[in-house]
């Protein structure tokens, strides 16, 4: 296939690079030879054959949330303008396009009364975050994203399109899904859609200089004991710093916050919070019952692009005197801002599915991001290897999803026979490891 027949490709100095290479994470630089805005699949064949023609490494890009950092060269195939989502109601299905975000499929499958396993942030590329696994903000009601995907069609790297489901190709399948973009690039998922038309949730927020944040853990941790399925839950500490940038009421403030989506009858879930208000003085609290559709409300995650690093680690429990040691070394007195985010698993997430989603027997993940303004991606990392030290006695590895800037570290994000069954897919269907440009799962590549 001519690269010369699409629309859109672009190289260095060419008007329109910068923008087409744009991303949300802001804080790595990816400069590749050769850009190739994909409206279609054939646009990602011919892209695919240009580099194993030309023996150069591939990249893909949908929003750019999720980097896995600095690169000079090769192609960088953009997926952005590929965001058509149908749904098909009676199926209770939505067929996904390679730069669909999560926002445009909740709006799609809302009048349906059905909604996606989103994440917690609409702008999110809902194809890649289901690749590396998908942790929804109704994950233990329903498991991973990826547990409900029905089929994928994907350009691999002899630039053929597959078509694959469960029963076509069983262990193509099983890889795509948690493995990331290593062994191929993802145009269309067709993916499975809940029944879920309402929620009842939002957050509490507490202000960490006058309740202790540790003690607060200690409460979200002994009140998760005995939840239900049907509630998904975690905590969030921000230390912000004293700058202009940020509204007044956020300004030098330390808050920890406890999120809640569940999905039983409000005046149910108002009694299963009722223990969380009772731990102290609230900043806010936003918990209703809303429509599915204003989901984004419960984390409010940041919508402007910036620059971060991050990382997590999936624990089998939560040790919380060790996990307030964590905090503690997030905290106010940290040198720079962070945000921790501790996830409670357990429920629908803890079982088997068709897919490489790895670390099923966790409990918790607990989950750090460092704003790269003042600081740096070293200094980010020290923080985070003393932060994650603190509950090492129960870590199983770490979270693609949540892995952010450290391709160089592919290290503990699966478990040993999920690598080397990974290793293996990649051994028949890219060993010239063209998509190299993520995290690898190579034979002889810890």
């Amino acid at each position: 296939m001519d690269l010369t027949a699409q629309r859109f490709v672009f190289r260095p100095g060419d008007d329109g690079y910068d923008e087409e290479i744009a991303g949300f994470q802001t804080g790595f630089t990816t400069r590749p030879a050769l850009v190739v805005g994909a409206e279609t699949a054939d646009d990602v064949l011919a892209a695919v054959a240009h580099a194993a023609e030309h023996a150069l490494p591939v990249g893909v890009q949908a929003t750019g949330h999720g980097l896995p950092g600095a690169s000079e060269g090769g192609v960088l195939i953009g997926t952005r303008r590929m965001g058509s989502v149908t749904v098909d109601a009676a199926a209770r299905t939505a067929t996904v396009g390679a730069g669909a975000r999560w926002g445009q499929v909740v709006e799609a499958a809302a009048p349906h009364g059905l909604a996606p396993l989103n994440g917690s942030a609409p702008s999110v590329g809902a194809v890649s975050y289901t690749l590396g696994g998908g942790l929804g903000i109704l994950a233990r009601t329903f498991g991973y994203a990826a547990d409900h995907v029905r089929s994928l069609d994907v350009v691999t790297a002899d630039a053929t399109l597959r078509h694959v489901t469960a029963d076509s190709d069983p262990e193509l399948f099983w890889g795509l899904l948690g493995g990331g973009a290593t062994l191929g690039v993802v145009t269309r998922l067709e993916i499975g859609l809940m029944p879920v038309a309402r929620l009842y949730g939002g957050a509490i927020t507490f202000d960490g200089a006058t309740t202790d944040a540790a003690d607060l853990l200690r409460g979200y941790e002994e009140w998760t004991r005995s939840l239900p399925e049907e509630l998904t839950s975690s905590l969030a500490a921000v230390a912000y710093p004293e700058i202009p940038q940020l509204p007044p009421h956020l300004r030098g403030r330390y808050l920890v916050s406890v999120r809640v989506a569940f999905t039983g009858p409000a005046d149910e879930g108002e009694r299963l919070v009722a223990p969380l208000r009772a731990l102290g003085p609230a900043e806010s609290d936003t918990l209703r019952e809303m429509p599915y559709t204003e989901n984004a409300t419960i984390h409010s995650d940041p919508e402007f692009p910036h620059a971060y690093y991050g990382d997590s680690v999936a624990l089998s429990g939560l040790d919380v005197a060790a996990a307030g040691e964590l905090l503690a070394l997030a905290g106010p007195d940290a040198e720079s801002m962070h945000v921790v985010q501790i996830n409670h698993l357990g429920g629908a997430l803890g079982r088997p599915a068709r897919n490489a989603v790895p670390f099923r027997e966790a409990g918790w993940l607990v989950r750090l991001l460092t704003p790269l303004h003042g600081t740096d991606v070293a200094a980010a990392r020290e923080l985070h290897a003393r932060a994650f030290k603190q509950v090492a006695g129960k870590a199983l590895g770490r979270s693609l999803n949540f892995a952010f800037g450290g391709a160089d570290r592919p290290e503990g994000l699966y478990d040993a026979g999920t690598r080397k069954r990974l290793a293996e897919l990649k051994a028949t269907y890219d060993p010239a490891n063209l998509f190299r440009r993520n995290y690898s799962v190579r034979y002889g590549v810890s």
